[in-house]
């Protein structure tokens, strides 16, 4: 199962990290779409941030393992365009689970 969890910053509710653990075994190496739409969500979304608004995430990814804390953002235009990544990233990970829930969980906590 791949196990998500979403941070939140209280009381805005800004995501400030996430974590992907896990792989699906929806199917075999290579054939796992539930962990291939995860894997594009997550780490498109960092690279995303990264290229579109040039915040650089603090992130570590490795076989089955991604995480990343968002670094603080100064401008706030440039803030609540890595805000409006983060949460896309959010929903697509939501449409994922609707169709595949018993190989994801998702998990949202507020600090």
């Amino acid at each position: 199962m791949i196990n998500v969890r979403i941070t939140r910053s209280s009381p805005q509710g800004s995501i400030i990290a996430f974590a992907v653990k896990g792989h699906a075994d929806y199917d075999r190496r290579g054939r796992d779409i539930v962990c291939a739409g995860v894997s594009t969500a997550t780490a498109g979304t960092v690279n995303a941030i990264e290229t579109l608004t040039g915040v650089v995430l603090d992130s570590t990814m490795k076989d089955g393992f991604l995480s990343a804390t968002l670094v603080p953002v100064e401008d706030e235009e440039t803030a609540a365009k890595v805000q409006l990544l983060l949460e896309s990233m959010v929903v697509m990970l939501g449409i994922i689970a609707q169709s595949y829930g018993k190989y994801i969980k998702i998990q949202e906590v507020t600090l």
